[in-house]
């Protein structure tokens, strides 16, 4: 576990992506398969019928096998989709079996845009976050885009809405003893990593 004391927030996204890099691919896959043994069973997972994943990107641990899962389930699996315009305005939408992906602006693999199939964000039953780094206090620290933080910034203001569940993944090593959050940051309900929930 990383002390975040005496670490800007640029410096600290810096060490932690560079320790998920430094993962070799078995211990990518191996961590995509327990992080899978953690979740697929788990209630929080079995009752959600519309859930957002992401694509594995820069080290993230990966949940296509969850992903797979789901869709063998019945269940409606998402992908983040950005906007052509507003540029800082991400979507989701659903994505069919073998349905062809193109990489968005960043290189991330991504469907084309089909507004038909895409849902609104709190009418989703769980979303699956990437991060950077994580705390046990629900705390989340990504890229620095702010994709999920404007998508989620509704929360803030409705004291009642309990969709959709907020489920951080990442590898171990990408804990940290707590992190310095601002204002915007949207917590998550628990990180889920190759080895145990937190939160």
């Amino acid at each position: 576990m990383i002390v975040a004391k005496g670490f800007s927030r640029p410096a600290l996204r810096r060490q932690l992506r560079q320790a998920r890099r430094q993962l070799s691919p078995t211990q990518q896959r191996l961590a995509a398969r327990d992080l899978y043994r953690q979740l697929a069973q788990h209630p929080v997972f079995r009752r959600a019928r519309h859930i957002a994943f992401y694509l594995p990107n820069d080290g993230e641990i990966d949940p296509r096998p969850l992903m797979l899962e789901a869709q063998r389930r019945g269940k409606a699996a998402y992908l983040p989709v950005l906007n052509a315009w507003p540029r800082t305005r991400m979507v989701f939408q659903r994505l069919m079996p073998n349905e062809r992906l193109g990489p968005n602006r960043f290189g991330i693999a991504e469907p084309a845009f089909r507004p038909k199939r895409q849902r609104r964000i709190w009418t989703l039953d769980l979303v699956l976050m990437p991060l950077v780094g994580f705390d046990e206090h629900g705390g989340r620290l990504g890229m620095g885009g702010g994709f999920y933080d404007r998508s989620l910034a509704y929360r803030g203001r409705r004291k009642n809405g309990h969709k959709p569940t907020l489920l951080g993944l990442a590898h171990e090593c990408q804990k940290v003893d707590r992190l310095p959050l601002e204002p915007w940051d949207v917590s998550l309900q628990a990180t889920v990593t190759n080895k145990s929930w937190y939160g």
